[in-house]
């Protein structure tokens, strides 16, 4: 797929109908030769719109006009290239915890999580949000995650974790004002709901901090899974990290994962993580897959906000 292309199945998958400004300006770099150029001259993993539009937004310029984007990413192109090789989409969104929520109560408890791409591991504590499915609401934390659900009854309590410990390339510190204003950054402009979760989140994590490894998700996993409780069940999880990986580690990482005791759960796109016999998604756009121990259950959007299912 070339560059062009990836901005444009940005636009049609991922943010139309969902972040109006992103929408235009990855249709605009889809087209602008200018753009398309420089980021050609990047690795491959480090030309995806959120990670540009990240640093962008990151480094104070604009994102609402694209013809201002464009002048201001060609003019501070030196500067934005550097924060590009350096820095990573992570995505912190705890709303993702309202769609692992169903598959983690049904486990035997108490549970001890370890998250594989954790990021500041914001959805370690799926056990202190809040959550309103429809007119039902679960637990009495903040913040309050609101979930479409359709083709399950909600849970009626969260579960209880008693271990939270999450593997990440390059983990970040809820506690560090640099952390999290990029995971600000990463937030899509209109979303001013997901930045009240996000500070809401942070504060949950700061005031219990998890465990947060620095390590990879194949050659550090093991040891990390070997230092969580025997009397709990071990479950390890990931919410749209495994893009980010190349093929033949995410195949490595799926061989290992399934040899580990516990359970597995994975929210992925599906062509990032193929499952047989997928039904039709509910709808346009972009879905991840749920789904546990290598059995999908559900289709869930990217940031938690719906889920359908049908396992």
């Amino acid at each position: 797929m070339t560059t062009a292309e990836a901005y444009d199945r940005f636009a049609n998958r991922e943010v139309r109908g969902i972040s109006p400004a992103y929408e235009r300006l990855s249709r605009a770099v889809s087209r602008d030769d200018q753009l398309l150029a420089l980021l050609d001259g990047l690795p491959p993993a480090k030309r995806q719109p959120n990670l540009l539009f990240g640093v962008v937004r990151w480094l104070g310029g604009p994102v609402e006009d694209p013809g201002a984007f464009h002048d201001f990413t060609v003019e501070n192109w030196q500067a934005i290239e550097a924060e590009i090789r350096t820095r990573a989409t992570q995505t912190n969104e705890a709303g993702r915890c309202a769609v692992l929520l169903p598959v983690l109560a049904a486990l035997p408890q108490p549970l001890a999580l370890l998250e594989v791409g954790a990021s500041a591991g914001l959805c370690l504590y799926p056990d202190r949000y809040a959550y309103r499915y429809g007119e039902h609401r679960v637990g009495s934390g903040e913040p309050v995650l609101e979930c479409a659900a359709d083709g399950f009854a909600p849970p009626e309590r969260v579960p209880e974790v008693v271990w939270r410990a999450g593997l990440d390339l390059n983990p970040l510190d809820v506690t560090d004002p640099d952390d999290v204003s990029w995971l600000d950054a990463l937030i899509w402009p209109e979303h001013a709901h997901r930045r009240a979760r996000l500070r809401a989140a942070a504060a949950v994590a700061a005031a219990d901090p998890p465990l947060l490894v620095r390590g990879d998700l194949v050659d550090d996993l093991p040891a990390l899974a070997a230092r969580a409780p025997a009397d709990a069940t071990l479950v390890v999880f990931h919410t749209s990290v495994l893009y980010q990986v190349p093929a033949a580690r995410r195949e490595a990482f799926v061989r290992l994962v399934r040899g580990l005791p516990g359970h597995w759960v994975a929210i992925e796109a599906p062509e990032v993580l193929p499952h047989d016999g997928l039904p039709d998604p509910p709808g346009e756009g972009l879905f991840n897959v749920v789904a546990r121990d290598g059995t999908p259950l559900a289709w869930a959007r990217g940031h938690g906000q719906a889920m359908t299912w049908f396992g």
